[in-house]
């Protein structure tokens, strides 16, 4: 009887232990960390290298055995840019089509809602195993969360005539947004050998992770695997726009023929550390999101304005000072008549209608309209453009939040460090660069991120305090409850009301003291949608 009693153990342990897990792939091996289960660097994806380069993420082949998953794969090719990155992968390789998942299920039957998380970065940079998206404290809040690893720069959204030719859909770019397509099919799949319920995936992310969310909630391959998505600063209507494929295709001939690559194979030819330098030379923006035929069958904002988006529960708002008013002056002075003169030369004969939201009659009025008009052209506008038409034909609640929580001092320690134009942190000559910015009063691009993951203790360059703490545990259980039930509320923290179509919007302000808000720059916001037409 002891040796029965002690054979079941043993079998429990496998199946539903620390260690193992198996997928429909092949058996997993990982760890676990206070109560929490941690498969890390799990193939999704065959490698994308020779003729795999610029194709849609192939199947991964079943494998025998135990497959180890306790160490991050490898990052996607990309150059070293934003000063606030750190990464904890294996290095760096085309072979990067690897997500990570934080469990605290303790069998397959607990059916958890499920966090699948994709790193901002401009569509140039990023990586899954940076400790700020870090999964374990989702996971203690009783969430499967998910780190996804996606193509970048060149590799991700390169477009050429022949790969449109070669495609059976007559494609081509997008395969950045295409692997984050295989890894959602991937946890719709797999996701309950981990306990997670495969019918309630809310995506979220921040930045380039959030134009990501409005990608999937927009294209036909994607919106109808969640059940719920959360954006943090940007969309692609207006952050990371897409370009029609004529154009894309017109660029990427351009790229070849500067790099002297006369053909598709002669491209894919190049190794990745070449193609890698080569194409870091270029401008952000270079090889962009595109209209594709495949993944958008039309432009988003046409499937957006026909209704025939993602049905689904949407937490989205943005920072309040999301971008320094120095992206409009340079190094030039912030006078009243040098602010008149750029606000001329960059909307014409709308500028008498933007000066009046954005008023600059003195120095100080002129660096907070700046700094407002700056942050609204980066970003805001784009992420309130996208919450607007959710809301209008959605048919689900949504929940938008202006995020105010100004990050604290750095730790003395940190010597020479500065903070970066977007709220990153550099060294050496950048720094010298960054310090002769002024300090930023609000919310900075990307500062939410520790805040609502839960995880500052992750991040060792600022001074937090108990308000810090406060107000990352408020946020975390707004996320947290969204993802678990579709709505932001619940006890310990101040009522958020879902938009109203039929009245006043409103937002919640994310603060030390948090508090719903009537939406307070719409005027702005519509006077920008308008020029934008």
């Amino acid at each position: 009887m002891k040796k029965i009693t002690f054979f079941f153990a043993m079998m429990s342990l496998t199946t539903f232990g620390a260690d193992r897990v198996t997928t429909a792939n092949g058996t997993l091996e990982g760890t676990m960390s206070n109560g929490v289960r941690m498969f890390k660097g799990i193939q999704y994806g065959q490698p994308p290298v020779g003729d795999l380069r610029w194709k849609p993420p192939q199947p991964v082949e079943n494998w025998s055995g135990v497959r180890q998953a306790a160490q991050f794969g490898p990052r996607c090719m990309q150059a070293s840019i934003f000063g606030d990155m750190n990464f904890r992968s294996n290095g760096m390789s085309e072979d990067c089509l690897y997500l990570n998942v934080w469990t605290p299920a303790k069998s397959m039957k607990e059916k958890l809602p499920v966090l699948v998380y994709y790193y901002g970065g401009g569509f140039i940079a990023g990586d899954g195993s940076e400790p700020r998206y870090d999964g374990e404290n989702m996971a203690r809040s009783g969430i499967v969360a998910l780190t996804v690893n996606y193509r970048l720069g060149a590799f991700g959204f390169f477009a050429h005539p022949e790969l449109v030719e070669e495609s059976p859909h007559h494609a081509a770019g997008n395969y950045g947004l295409l692997d984050q397509v295989a890894a959602l099919e991937w946890v719709k799949k797999n996701i309950a050998a981990f306990g997670g319920d495969p019918n309630r995936i809310t995506i979220a992310g921040e930045s380039a992770g959030s134009v990501s969310v409005s990608a999937l909630m927009t294209s036909p391959l994607s919106r109808d695997l969640i059940a719920g998505a959360i954006g943090e600063s940007g969309s692609l209507f207006g952050t990371l726009s897409t370009i029609p494929l004529d154009k894309a295709e017109a660029a990427g001939v351009a790229f070849a023929k500067s790099i002297d690559a006369p053909s598709l194979s002669a491209l894919r030819a190049i190794p990745g550390e070449k193609l890698l330098e080569s194409s870091s030379k270029r401008q952000m923006g270079t090889f962009s999101v595109t209209v594709d035929g495949y993944l958008f069958p039309e432009p988003p904002l046409s499937i957006y304005l026909a209704g025939k988006e993602a049905k689904v529960p949407m937490l989205a708002g943005w920072n309040s000072e999301e971008m320094t008013y120095r992206m409009l002056f340079g190094m030039n002075e912030a006078t009243p008549e040098n602010y008149r003169k750029i606000v001329e030369k960059q909307f014409g004969n709308r500028a008498s209608e933007i000066l009046k939201l954005y008023p600059g009659d003195t120095k100080e009025q002129v660096i907070e309209s700046a700094t407002d008009l700056a942050s609204d052209r980066f970003i805001a506008y784009s992420t309130w453009k996208w919450i607007d038409m959710q809301a209008k034909s959605g048919g689900k609640p949504v929940f938008a939040y202006l995020y105010a929580r100004a990050r604290p001092e750095m730790r003395k320690e940190m010597g020479d460090a500065a903070p970066g134009l977007a709220g990153g942190v550099v060294r050496g000559t950048q720094a010298k660069t960054a310090m002769a910015m002024p300090p930023a009063k609000g919310a900075v691009h990307s500062s939410e991120i520790e805040y609502a993951m839960g995880n500052l203790d992750t991040n060792k360059v600022y001074a937090w305090t108990p308000n810090d703490h406060q107000v990352s545990k408020t946020m975390h259980a707004y996320f947290a409850n969204f993802i678990k039930k579709g709505d932001p509320n619940g006890p310990g923290v101040p009522k958020w009301p879902a938009i109203n179509r039929g009245g006043m919007r409103q937002m919640m302000r994310i603060d030390v003291e948090s508090k719903a808000i009537p939406e307070p720059h719409r005027a702005r916001h519509v006077l920008l949608d308008e020029i934008a037409r």
